[in-house]
């Protein structure tokens, strides 16, 4: 055998050993090397679905024709609280041109200031006064004393997703004769029945209004669910419920009627932030 093969064979009988020992050190590490996979987009989580924000904005002036119970009912307020945010006693005295704030105004926050502690008596030797530190105590609240407090906005509740996922059940049985129409301004359904026939609450909530103070809807009741959400039973011959009260889904309201109405009939809306939605859409299958 030449002499470069000898060579050849021993330095590759040498080498082999220590490949060998690397091989069988990476096959039997406990921590291998991590492999990484990445995607060109981030998808967003899922169960996180995008909500229209809350674009009310925040006043309206009055057009003829407008009464109180009709722009809360438009904006999704309480007129209770509408009236109060305007000082408005009479609730049915509106004047065309008149300005409504439709967001609750600033308050003021009562933080009482400190005052630094008495001077402490005695004298140190030496005829120097003893020097304290200032030490912070809570003194009363006065107007006179401090001035008077410093105004803070209060911070505004937004509709969350929670307020979205609401379990709707259908207000009444009968026929639907109208459809929910946004182009045509059909705000609702309109489902046709017989006199007296039980009206019920579409989702658990409060009586936000009790009466017949919005033309065109009878003898109303409208039910507040949460931030969002909204519902309206117009037409009734009879209301079951008074403004404040609580209900709970499924319960009897008021019964079917047609005031303000050609027929008898029910009409129902759902309203998120105070615009109607298709009720059909967020109704279970009939």
């Amino acid at each position: 055998m030449p002499a470069f093969e000898r060579h050849w064979v021993l330095a590759a009988s040498l080498a082999l050993p220590a490949v060998l020992s690397l091989m069988h050190g990476c096959a039997s590490s406990p921590h291998p090397a991590p492999v990484s996979a990445r995607s060109p987009q981030q998808a967003r989580p899922a169960g996180r679905p995008m909500y229209e924000s809350d674009t009310r904005p925040d006043s309206y002036m009055v057009k003829p024709g407008d009464t109180l119970f009709s722009i809360a009912l438009d904006y999704g307020l309480d007129y209770k609280e509408l009236a109060a945010w305007n000082g408005i006693r009479d609730p049915h005295v509106l004047v065309a041109g008149q300005q409504l704030r439709l967001r609750p105004p600033v308050t003021t926050a009562m933080t009482a200031p400190f005052r630094s502690a008495p001077p402490v008596e005695g004298q140190p030797m030496g005829g120097g006064k003893l020097k304290t530190q200032p030490k912070a105590i809570k003194a009363p609240y006065s107007d006179q004393a401090y001035g008077g407090p410093s105004p803070q906005p209060v911070p505004e509740e937004k509709p969350s997703a929670d307020d979205e996922n609401i379990n709707w059940g259908w207000p009444a049985s009968g026929k639907i004769t109208a459809a929910f129409n946004e182009a045509a301004n059909a705000k609702g359904i309109d489902i046709t029945g017989s006199a007296g026939q039980p009206v019920l609450a579409s989702a658990a909530g409060t009586v936000l209004y009790s009466g017949s103070g919005i033309r065109g809807y009878g003898k109303l009741v409208v039910l507040k669910h949460n931030k969002t959400y909204s519902s309206v039973y117009a037409h009734n011959s009879l209301i079951l419920v008074k403004e404040g009260q609580a209900v709970v889904k499924g319960q009897k309201i008021a019964e079917m009627g047609s005031t303000d109405a050609d027929q008898v009939e029910l009409h129902f809306e759902i309203r998120r932030l105070g615009k109607p939605v298709d009720p059909a859409k967020l109704l279970p299958s009939p």
